[in-house]
């Protein structure tokens, strides 16, 4: 069989990934040599595949050298188990060499057999490809692709011309926003509020990488709130506030949303605003947490005991009345007054 860059598995090579298949191998380490793929390293299962993940694959990750990498998951398809094919190519390699493996890639996967492959990770740096970069890596690829900065700007334009004669009691949300990925510790974090295991959870967006991340879960209590809020970066949070009601004692979760106005970037500005509601839809469809109140604060000297309990347990408001129309001076009316037409005015000065 012939392939782009000429280069096939030997029958060495084949045995080696029939083998690997069949469940023998726990990951395999391909090089190209002489124009050859080589197996130069073969590693059997001691513990379960994430266990095993970052012990076996970033020990053999060469600075300035590409290669292939073939590690087995523990979950299996219709075809046997499956797999996650890792391409490695590192910045200082050399270009050939990053030419070559790129024109065989498709070839090593033809090889061992596409329908085994279940995902696919390309990597430049260690954190790429080890265990906390595939997991990210699932994150991305679940959620919807991220927007660009020039896609953001336009977007905000088009909801300020679109909402320029709107109320603020009248305007409603007419986009989705930009879909970030969550950071894995940051799902694990709203998760444990859920549960009660914490308090308080802040997020923040790492604008570099286009990502959610934890940035903090310090015990909370309202007391503590108005010094959780940055004076000069935005911010979410999610507060369990506990109180009573009515002679109940209730734990709510709060969200807050936090933007101390033009001491932030135009661009964390417009990020933070637009990544606010497809954040909400995760937490609320997703990990189905219950928010009792969705605030937006400007500086954390806001959030007082009263000011929280007015926002969760609204005051009802009574109905205006009517408008009456006022009643004449007290007392009678005057006597009526005779008005005389010009007939009986001409016959009186007769």
């Amino acid at each position: 069989m012939s392939h782009q860059t000429g280069i096939q598995a030997s029958d060495d090579v084949r045995e080696s990934f029939a083998k690997a298949r069949n469940g023998k191998y726990r990951l395999l380490k391909l090089d190209i040599e002489d124009e050859q793929f080589v197996v130069s390293v073969r590693e059997k299962p001691t513990s379960t595949w994430d266990k095993d993940y970052d012990d076996y694959i970033l020990p053999l990750l060469e600075d300035k050298h590409p290669c292939y990498i073939l590690y087995r998951l523990d979950t299996q398809n219709a075809q046997g188990y499956e797999w996650i094919f890792i391409a490695w190519s590192p910045d200082y390699s050399h270009v050939r060499q990053k030419m070559l493996y790129a024109a065989t890639r498709a070839t090593v996967k033809k090889e061992f057999g596409g329908g085994h492959i279940k995902e696919e990770l390309f990597g430049t740096t260690k954190e790429d490809v080890s265990l906390s970069g595939y997991n990210k890596y699932l994150i991305c690829r679940s959620a919807p692709a991220p927007l660009t900065v020039s896609e953001v700007e336009l977007m905000q334009i088009k909801i300020n011309e679109t909402q320029a004669e709107i109320g603020v009691d009248t305007k409603h949300q007419t986009i989705q926003g930009v879909a970030f990925p969550v950071e894995r510790d940051a799902l694990q974090a709203l998760q444990q509020l859920k549960n009660k295991k914490l308090t308080y959870v802040q997020l923040k967006i790492d604008i570099q990488n286009e990502v959610i991340v934890l940035a903090n879960t310090t015990h909370t209590e309202v007391k503590d709130l108005p010094a959780r809020i940055p004076k000069d970066a935005a911010r979410y949070h999610f507060f369990l506030y506990k109180h009573s009601h009515e002679g109940d004692y209730l734990d709510s979760i709060v969200f807050i949303y936090s933007m101390p106005g033009y001491n932030c970037s135009i661009r964390e500005r417009m990020l933070y605003s637009s990544c606010k509601a497809p954040l909400l839809h995760i937490v609320e469809q997703q990990l189905n947490v219950e928010i009792a109140k969705k605030i937006e604060i400007d500086n954390g000297a806001e959030l007082t005991s009263d000011f929280l309990y007015d926002e969760v347990h609204p005051k009802q408001h009574a109905h205006k009345q009517i408008f009456a129309k006022p009643k004449g001076p007290a007392g009678k009316r005057g006597n009526k007054r005779l008005i005389r037409g010009p007939a009986e005015a001409d016959r009186v000065s007769d």
